[in-house]
């Protein structure tokens, strides 16, 4: 079960993270010192089926209903329903970069335009947006164990045609625009 920290640059706030496979999909739990937590359950397709975001004042709960994504937002007991046609959330946190990159299945060289609800700051503001996702290509590193491949994504903004990398190895995300992995207790899991 792999278990590390993640730095967030800009910020200087580090996210401890637990990950593990499980009977019907994959769990990513994390903590960050400004005590933001995710709990991001996928099933076996890596479809967020379940998903949770609470900061210091506010709290988000939702996950795919079918073509839908549904959510509730709140900053108390009683919340705000929300629903949407995307594929699922996307926030600072690396698991969902993670999730997104092994839902899509693409092939080298394959791309796909994906939209994605993108949940940020201390409220939790949740925004409609679209990215093209490409997967660039794959490298292949000896370890002491097993050979460990790393896909390298090319994620496009389709509003302001910026494109960032991100490289994922089984289930863990090596790296990512303002984001660090500084510490990682044992390897990805590769059957991701």
């Amino acid at each position: 079960m792999p278990a590390g920290t993640y730095l967030h640059v800009a910020e200087g706030l580090a996210e401890r993270f637990q990950c593990a496979p499980g009977p019907g999909g994959w769990r990513y739990t994390s903590r960050r010192d400004d005590g933001v937590r995710v709990d991001l359950v996928v099933d076996a397709r890596w479809r967020q089926i379940r998903v949770e975001l609470v900061t210091s004042e506010w709290w988000l709960r939702g996950g795919l209903t079918g073509p839908e994504l549904a959510w509730v937002r709140a900053a108390g007991e009683t919340g705000t329903e929300h629903g949407e046609r995307a594929m699922g959330f996307v926030s600072d946190s690396p698991g969902f970069l993670v999730a997104i990159a092994h839902s899509l299945g693409l092939d080298e060289g394959a791309q796909t335009d994906v939209r994605l609800v993108q949940v940020s700051g201390t409220s939790l503001s949740a925004l409609t947006i679209v990215r093209r996702w490409r997967l660039a290509g794959t490298s292949t590193y000896q370890t002491d164990t097993t050979p460990l491949a790393v896909q390298e994504y090319e994620v496009a903004d389709l509003a302001t045609g910026e494109v960032e990398t991100i490289h994922v190895a089984g289930d863990v995300l090596l790296a990512a625009p303002g984001i660090e992995l500084t510490d990682l207790e044992s390897p990805p899991n590769l059957r991701a």
